[in-house]
């Protein structure tokens, strides 16, 4: 037993570092999956929080380009009206062209520049040139009137073809100096008042509308990356050319207008934002570019690890103690019940010895009864006869007849009593098989009650039945004719004078029940639930006197025949039992039997 017990409690310390372990990879996966949560949302909000501030200051560019589109376009179409100037472009005297085009674009270019903050919403121009039929530029006479250009961004003014709608596009200037500017250009095109088709275009520069960066925060770079080259003034060269490769190979690994990566300028973590400036234009594409940088947000990010990996470590700790605690808890029921299954396990083996001792101890006293039955039947038997042939004489007094005619009586009584006991040691062993037929339940029942008027010792009674006629059940004659014998026989030992027994049979759901009851003293109600026990004497108050098997041999051959046998009641001078019985497919000649 005590081995027993250092096993089981070596069995429960594993079970506790078990639980313990369980728990703690919990906390531990739980802590981590947090973080990880954690470090993901504060790079996809930081990233949505730039991309809303870059969609934001696109759209207040959006909203002064088209301001400025729309005052422009209103300006050349009054261009396009003037006679002076529709005559020299239909009329192809190109000389008075910008002579003509100076005096209604002095507005326009007279003046002093603004400065950057000025110029987004202003409409002055820094240059402006005409377009022949072919799309190509128009050189002027005094270029200082219309806004000086060198031979390479004049270039860039041409286009393949002249446009029918407004078209956009962006230039470099000073492409070889260190002081280079990227230019906005605005074609519109000059539609003849006769045919209604495009006989020119003209293109303005503006300086390009810079978004402010307010939103963004301090440290926000914009530019333009166009012609293959970024425009950012505020990086060196190199790191606007490695930038630009890196914008290049974005541009050609996407299809969309606007997009974003994460970019290293300058030896620190940047996002950077692009989208095209001019769409379905026919100059070539230009992208507005905002860098921002990712410092804040990478020292957010450093600072809310520290402070989850602090609630972590302090989340495990607590998952310790409360683990620890935990699985003490857990494990006292455990140990209790390893304790209590070991006791458990003794008394059943206990208790498994004890039943194969009683059921030894039934077998012998099977056994016994069958050879001390056996033992009895031949003595009784030999009493019997000389007792009978005794009473063949005719020597003896009266007194003396009467006295061998009662030992008589004993002796049939006697051998009653060991036939019992033959049928319950067949029943008990197992070796009572029955040879089941169709019986005719109701003759046997008539059978009997006839035998019980003539019996010399019977009291005066009246019988009272209701048993429809050819009631068959599934069994064997003999056996069922012993159930109602003691049925009938107990009804009549103990009911009184002038009593009543009553007999009813009816099929009733697959089975025949039979019921009889009688008059007499009732069976008290403690002893109601022993009536069945063998050798049970009931206490009904009456002298009848019994050997107490006959109630307990009809249950178990009621059982036997796969039914059953039961007291219905006994109060108020009447007693009643009830035995069911399976009912018979078929009658003893093979017809079919109505259930």
């Amino acid at each position: 037993m005590i081995s027993a017990r250092r096993a089981n409690k070596r069995r429960v310390t594993r079970f506790r570092t078990k639980l313990l372990a369980a728990m703690m990879l919990v906390v531990s996966t739980v802590t981590a999956f947090g973080l990880y949560l954690a470090q993901r949302n504060v790079t996809a909000a930081a990233q949505r929080d730039l991309q809303q501030n870059f969609q934001a200051e696109l759209s207040s560019l959006d909203k002064v380009q088209e301001l400025r589109n729309a005052a422009l376009a209103e300006r050349c179409r009054a261009l396009a009206l003037r006679p002076r100037i529709h005559a020299a472009l239909e009329d192809n005297a190109l000389d008075l062209l910008y002579p003509s085009a100076k005096d209604e674009l002095r507005d326009l270019m007279e003046g002093e520049e603004p400065s950057a903050e000025q110029a987004t919403p202003s409409l002055h121009a820094k240059f402006y040139r005409f377009l022949d039929g072919a799309g190509a530029v128009l050189s002027p006479p005094n270029p200082k009137d219309v806004g000086e250009l060198d031979s390479k961004a004049e270039a860039q003014l041409g286009l393949k073809k002249l446009p029918e709608t407004q078209q956009i596009g962006y230039i470099r200037k000073n492409s070889d100096a260190t002081d280079e500017i990227v230019d906005q250009v605005v074609a519109v095109p000059i539609f003849s008042t006769e045919t209604g088709e495009v006989i020119s275009t003209l293109v303005v520069g503006f300086r390009p509308i810079e978004l402010t960066g307010k939103g963004a925060g301090a440290g926000m770079n914009n530019g333009i990356w166009v012609n293959g080259q970024l425009h950012l003034p505020v990086l060196s060269k190199s790191a606007q050319a490695a930038l630009g490769r890196e914008i290049a190979k974005a541009l050609s690994n996407s299809a969309s207008a606007q997009s974003n990566f994460s970019v290293t300028v300058n030896a620190a973590p940047q996002l950077l934002f692009y989208k095209r400036l001019n769409p379905d234009s026919l100059f070539p594409p230009a992208y507005q570019i905002c860098v921002y940088p990712l410092a804040d947000s990478m020292a957010q990010l450093h600072r809310l690890r520290w402070q989850i990996g602090g609630a972590g470590a302090l989340l495990l700790l607590g998952g310790l103690v409360a683990s620890h605690f935990v699985a003490s808890r857990l494990a006292v029921p455990v140990e209790k019940l390893a304790l209590d299954s070991e006791e458990n396990r003794a008394q059943r083996k206990r208790a498994e010895a004890a039943l194969a001792s009683t059921s030894e101890q039934l077998k012998r006293s099977t056994r016994y009864s069958a050879d001390a039955s056996h033992q009895l039947k031949s003595p009784v038997t030999l009493l019997r006869a000389g007792l009978e042939g005794l009473l063949a004489r005719e020597d003896f007094k009266r007194e003396i007849y009467e006295e061998l005619s009662a030992l008589l009586h004993q002796t049939h009584r006697l051998s009653g009593v060991i036939d019992d006991l033959l049928l319950l040691s067949r029943m008990d062993a197992g070796h009572l098989e029955l040879e089941s037929q169709p019986v005719n339940l109701s003759q046997i029942i008539e059978e009997w009650l006839d035998d019980l008027g003539a019996l010399p010792d019977s009291p005066d009674v009246k019988i009272e039945r209701d048993v429809p006629a050819d009631l068959y059940i599934a069994g064997e004659k003999r056996y069922t004719s012993l159930i109602v014998q003691n049925l009938l026989e107990n009804a009549r030992r103990y009911n009184r004078p002038g009593g009543l027994i009553r007999v009813t049979a009816h099929r009733e759901r697959g089975e025949v029940v039979l019921a009889i009851g009688n008059t007499g003293h009732s069976i008290p109600r403690d002893a109601q639930e022993h009536v069945f026990e063998r050798f049970h004497h009931s206490s009904t108050g009456s002298d009848v006197s019994s050997h107490g098997l006959g109630l307990n041999l009809a249950r178990n051959l009621a059982r036997l025949h796969g039914g059953n046998l039961r007291l219905v009641g006994s109060e108020k001078d009447w007693t009643e039992f009830e035995a069911r019985f399976r009912i018979t497919a078929q009658t003893p000649d093979g017809a079919n039997q109505t259930i």
